[in-house]
């Protein structure tokens, strides 16, 4: 892989880093070698993105010739956009807080070069901050309110001439460690026709996929040239290398899985979970109004605010259940026996947030969970109770018992009905990976919700398949990557 260092004038640039090309942006977007150019990637070092200016055709250009540049299209825009700006410094308030809480003064700039200061202690806030707004030199600009609290005003990039001498060689070890630690690799993929990175959390209580699932996905794709590499949120600067990104740690709108999706998908990578997806099944009141549009049955559900918790009783009935609208493995869920319980609950969780679920509690001895992926119904399985308690996983328990055992069918012994259900749930979200829970009772089946990011472990999810279900889900990369390739959505999109 060529690695082109793209800067405003190659005079101004001190710094040679091995195995990387420093040329000017003029040069990059007028000499037709670069428009033939294959293999590359791009590191836009600009000191302005203005609209249809140098730096921004240098993106722009990038982006067209495949060269995946750093910032994309996507980060020049952010930058450019007060909005951004605003939700970082709201969802960074806290850290922002801690981090600055001993400067003295009421103006503070950090300088972020490569995604870090020379300061380590603002380690973590410049990966935040380059979480967001993906360029290699940044600086940020705070200032103290009058009640003392710190806010980010402001940030933009940086070129090389607004950089102090006295940085040079900070930034060039940081640099170095940047194009080689952090995985731009350069080694040729003889083997392997595309790559895939599967971010995950190494010893996460809860995870979407244990470890020998995590081996079996890297053995099946390599077994079809696609190189499958485990990422972590600390290598957020390595998603430009690969074509695709495979989420298998527990997805939230509001933490790091959120931005590595969308940053992925603005840079041209094949995405599962896609950002539309975890925005629609990471909101159960969507969830709840979404399934009833599509007129698919759900257990006798409502959609609670302060103004109508009193009606619960009334409409659902008790005893019921409350959902809080971002909860995941059965936490965020609270069964209320009585009007003692459901007003106690009810307004613990409206103190989150402005809606919450109300459902009839319907008991069953287990639960279905219908795996679906390209619109196509991939495992079912029967997961049972925890001993003594009505939920699948028990909380409020450590060790054994804590989760009810789990049998896994083929597709072709599922109920017909069943799967016809999952799949109306699923088609109006996309074509990505879902778990579909539903009861049964009788005849009939209720979906309770659909969730982006389910289980798959070995031994358990994989227990028809085997190794055929890795097979599949990998196969289905490669066929999108293809896709991609090819200039044709394919079954990329997750419209």
């Amino acid at each position: 892989m060529k690695l082109l260092l793209v800067v405003s004038n190659v005079k101004n640039w001190p710094l040679n880093i091995p195995n990387v090309e420093v040329i000017s942006a003029k040069k990059y977007i007028t000499e037709p070698v670069f428009s033939r150019m294959t293999g590359a990637r791009v590191f836009n070092v600009s000191r302005l993105y203005r609209y249809q200016g140098l730096g921004y055709y240098v993106s722009l250009l990038a982006e067209a010739r495949g060269h995946r540049p750093v910032p994309s299209i996507t980060t020049i825009r952010d930058l450019y956009t007060p909005a951004m700006v605003r939700l970082a410094n709201v969802e960074l308030s806290s850290l922002i807080q801690k981090r600055l809480r001993s400067i003295r003064t009421d103006h503070f700039t950090l300088s972020i070069y490569f995604g870090k200061n020379i300061a380590h202690r603002y380690d973590d806030l410049c990966r935040e901050l380059c979480d967001r707004f993906h360029c290699l030199f940044l600086r940020a600009e705070f200032e103290r309110g009058r009640d003392g609290s710190w806010d980010l005003q402001d940030i933009n990039p940086i070129g090389m001439a607004d950089v102090p001498k006295s940085h040079y060689g900070f930034i060039l070890k940081t640099a170095k460690s940047y194009f080689t630690e952090t995985g731009y690799r350069r080694h040729a993929r003889q083997s392997f026709r595309y790559s895939t990175a599967i971010l995950h959390k190494p010893d996460a209580e809860n995870s979407p996929s244990n470890p020998r699932a995590l081996d079996k996905f890297i053995k099946a794709g390599r077994k079809i040239g696609v190189e499958v590499d485990l990422i972590t949120r600390e290598n957020f600067n390595r998603l430009g290398e690969y074509d695709a990104l495979f989420i298998r740690e527990t997805t939230s709108v509001n933490d790091h899985t959120f931005r590595f999706a969308r940053y992925a998908e603005a840079d041209g990578l094949v995405v599962i979970d896609d950002p539309q997806s975890i925005i629609k099944c990471a909101n159960k009141v969507y969830l709840a109004e979404m399934l009833a549009h599509q007129r698919v049955k759900t257990p006798h559900t409502m959609i609670v605010h302060r103004d109508n918790v009193d009606l619960i009783v009334h409409e659902i009935g008790l005893p019921c259940i409350l959902k809080q609208p971002d909860g995941s493995f059965s936490t965020g869920v609270k069964k209320a026996t009585n009007a003692r319980e459901l007003a106690q609950h009810a307004m613990a969780m409206l103190e989150r947030s402005e809606l919450i679920i109300a459902q009839k509690f319907l008991p069953t001895a287990f639960d279905w969970r219908v795996g679906i992926l390209d619109r196509q119904a991939l495992f079912v399985c029967r997961y049972y109770m925890a001993p003594n308690h009505w939920q699948i996983i028990h909380n409020e328990r450590q060790g054994a018992g804590r989760e009810g055992r789990v049998e896994t069918l083929s597709v072709e012994q599922a109920p017909a009905l069943l799967i016809k259900t999952a799949l109306r749930a699923t088609n109006p979200i996309g074509d990505g990976l879902y778990g579909v829970d539903i009861k049964q009772a009788g005849s009939r089946f209720y979906v309770m919700e659909v969730n982006d990011n389910p289980n798959i472990d070995a031994g358990i999810e994989d227990g028809i398949l085997k190794n055929a279900l890795y097979d599949r889900i990998m196969g289905v990369f490669l066929n999108r990557i293809e896709s991609r390739k090819k200039g044709s959505p394919g079954n990329g999109s997750s419209k």
